[in-house]
């Protein structure tokens, strides 16, 4: 019986008989030592050793193995998606959704303790907030007003009186052992929002869809929790307290794409309204998502799947902390319910978690249920009572909403592209749209004396410069929106003299950048300092500069000709403008004479 090699040497290695080396390639299973039943150690690569013959026929060369790799991600893709349809004809998404946001608030929701952030942690609380003996939890009616205009903006119905419960339930982030909210007579109830295309809906759910809310209650936040490992748990309490609407709506939504989209506009009508402060990417706006799925045409409960009132059972997933966590884990969760569901299993009501970057939810514990929380009437606070003439007031004087907004920008009056209208209505809280309205009521007064026609698309051109020009700049530096930096004033005359071609593309451009670095001369005197204005180049000077740039290839010139390779001329165009006068080459003109002199039209 032959001995496993335990030693390396050349003679070991180059011996056939060793059972090390007995196997013909890596993809074939290593020898086991028979006594122990475990793989025998790999030799350590050292340089001048002989190493076993492989067949030609095992090898695969790399380009073939890249290819069939690619093609099997592409099978594989195509599986999912073909999966994907089969499961969506199949089972029915049921998505409903909660969101809590931060009101634009002072003070908290039952004390005079400010709401302004502080870098030092437990500094802005009050004895309530912190749950000490005796205290006394105190309305503080401002923080009213910013979830009222968030109800109105959301279509909600005003209850003229509500009420605060406790709901009971043990966590360290919440020192009182409950925490106030409304859940039986909630301030605002059976409210709507209305999404679009434009919204980022999904395409089988049409080109409009309208999403129930079903209430939407005034509650306070809980502490902050920092994790140390292995066991330590730091708390914050400034944000205790700090006042919450949460927006529940109806389950009416059945695509990821649509909920995620939902969670977006519900971020920009509270913006838009001075509701909240900050959005989810500073932790301002959170949102739990409950999921269900059931056969398609089953309305009988779903029991089978542990469901009620004709839906699936749900599971709740909590504190999503963006629009594509919103999506993603609503894909994970859907899949996972489809998966146990198919394979005979029962959904449970439970409480999961999602992780950015995974693929699965987590579950964290069973879903709590009404009796859990013990729900009570607070008897501390009395009932809130909201008059009709406050809300009036505040639907006279609410902004105009986006969706009118952007219906706005769309018409004839300014005639922009969606692309450009929504960035507008979303950017900066529409600083960046009142920017540009003003810029484009200085263009229509500069511009009366032209003629109607020219004047149509100043909107269009208006908004180019204002979100891809100056919005490049912006970019390009890492600086926040200042609309300081280049006037509206200074951006209507730059495109003012460009539309009366008393400057070139390139020109406008300059004298943009060179009032973005901080030049603060009138742009007519940077304009005649600079000595920028257009002087436009005779026929001749255009058919001189032409001849030459031609004469550097006569090669590409004769391509474009024969092989009708038109997309060349752009590098003609750019050897003219280098070549001529700075600034008095115009680009049109330029490719007209190329045109000419090369394909004789």
């Amino acid at each position: 019986m032959l001995r496993p090699c335990l030693r390396y040497s050349p003679r070991a290695v180059r011996s056939p008989r060793c059972p090390q080396y007995s196997y013909r390639n890596s993809l074939q299973s290593p020898p086991v030592n028979q006594k122990s039943f475990l793989p025998l150690p790999s030799p350590p690569s050292i340089r001048g050793l002989q190493t076993p013959s492989t067949d030609s026929q095992d090898r695969i060369p790399l380009r073939k193995q890249l290819k069939q790799d690619a093609k099997s991600v592409k099978a594989r893709r195509r599986e999912r998606r073909e999966q994907e349809e089969a499961s969506r004809q199949k089972w029915e998404l049921t998505v409903g959704v909660e969101i809590h946001a931060q009101l634009n608030t002072e003070t908290k929701l039952f004390s005079r303790a400010s709401t302004s952030p502080s870098e030092l942690p437990n500094t802005n609380v009050a004895l309530f907030d912190l749950a000490f003996p005796g205290s006394q939890p105190e309305f503080q009616a401002a923080t009213l007003l910013p979830a009222l205009r968030a109800a109105i903006a959301l279509n909600c119905e005003i209850q003229p009186v509500s009420r605060f419960d406790r709901k009971h339930y043990f966590y360290q982030d919440q020192p009182a052992g409950y925490q106030i909210t409304q859940y039986y007579e909630p301030f605002a109830r059976n409210g709507y929002i209305d999404l679009y295309g434009y919204d980022g809906i999904a395409p089988e759910d049409g080109d409009q869809v309208r999403i129930g809310i079903k209430q939407i209650q005034l509650e306070q936040d809980t502490a902050k929790s920092q994790e140390l490992p292995p066991s330590t748990q730091l708390l914050d309490f400034n944000r205790v307290s700090h006042p919450l609407i949460e927006i529940i709506t109806m389950p009416q939504i059945h695509t990821p794409a649509t909920a995620a989209a939902f969670v977006r506009k519900v971020q920009s009508i509270l913006q838009s309204c001075n509701a909240v402060t900050t959005g989810m990417e500073l932790g301002g706006l959170r949102a739990d998502i409950n999921v269900s799925i059931r056969q398609r045409g089953d309305d009988s409960g779903s029991h089978q799947y542990g469901g009620i009132g004709g839906l699936g059972q749900r599971t709740e997933i909590k504190n999503l902390s963006s629009f594509k966590a919103v999506e993603d884990a609503i894909i994970a969760e859907k899949n996972r319910q489809i998966s146990v569901l198919e394979s005979g299993g029962v959904i449970e009501g439970e409480t999961r978690g999602w992780t950015i970057g995974s693929t699965e939810t987590r579950k964290l514990r069973g879903k709590e249920g009404e009796v859990d929380y013990r729900y009570m009437p607070d008897p501390d606070i009395p009932p809130l009572l909201i008059g009709q003439e406050l809300v009036a007031e505040l639907s006279r004087t609410l902004p105009t909403a986006p969706d009118a907004l952007l219906n706005m920008l769309l018409s004839p009056e300014y005639g922009l592209p969606i692309e450009d209208a929504k960035p507008l209505v979303e950017l900066e809280d529409g600083a960046r749209l009142e920017y540009y309205q003003y810029v484009v009521d200085i263009l229509r007064e500069l511009q009366q004396d032209l003629d109607p026609k020219a004047r149509a698309s100043l909107g269009r051109v208006a908004g180019n410069w204002v979100l891809h020009e100056l919005g490049a700049l912006l970019t390009k530096m890492d600086l926040p929106w200042d609309a300081e930096r280049v006037t509206a004033q200074s951006l209507a005359a730059i495109i003012d003299n460009l539309q009366r071609k008393q400057i070139t593309g390139a020109t406008a451009k300059q004298v943009l950048g060179m009032l973005f670095d901080g030049d603060r001369r009138p742009v007519a005197q940077l304009l005649e300092d600079e000595n920028l204005i257009l002087r436009p180049l005779s026929r001749e000077e255009y058919m001189a500069l032409a001849e030459a740039a031609i004469e550097q290839n006569p090669q590409m010139a004769e391509q474009i000709r024969r092989k009708n390779q038109l997309g060349k001329l752009g590098w003609f165009v750019g050897q003219m403008m280098r070549t001529g006068e700075k600034g008095r080459v115009e680009a049109q003109k330029a490719e007209a004479i190329l045109r000419e002199l090369i394909l004789g039209s």
